[in-house]
């Protein structure tokens, strides 16, 4: 099911949300200080290429994920938390989007705090 389910998320734009992510992470890598933010970056785009069957999990992070954390917070993590749980409302409104809506709500998760954040495989 998960298979089928992400080759419909591919078709319906995942691909395209994979590689501006990947994107990104690379214009953020540029800099030194910017590195951490890019590897979330990369983060993002190899969950949103294949999201069904994975799951993100908060778990205990230090001080420097803490830090990065805020940081990512205030620079655009509320905006990609927001985003994503407005697009999995509109994708809920419907039965058959009812799975993409559940998608990009665990995305809303990732999105909010990355750093320390792990994706894994759902049983």
């Amino acid at each position: 099911m998960s298979l089928i389910g992400n080759l419909i998320w591919l078709a319906l734009g995942g691909i395209i949300l994979a590689i501006l992510w990947a994107v990104a992470g690379l214009l953020v890598c540029l800099t030194v200080v910017g590195i951490p933010f890019g590897l979330q970056c990369f983060k993002f785009a190899g969950f949103v290429l294949w999201p069904f069957g994975r799951t993100v999990e908060i778990g205990k992070f230090g001080v420097g994920c803490f830090l990065g954390n805020i940081f990512w917070i205030l620079l655009l993590g509320w905006e990609l938390c927001i985003f994503h749980l407005v697009m999995g409302a509109v994708f809920c409104l419907t039965i058959i989007g009812i799975p993409f809506g559940l998608q990009h709500l665990k995305l809303a998760k990732l999105a909010i705090l990355p750093f320390g954040a792990r994706i894994r495989r759902s049983h």
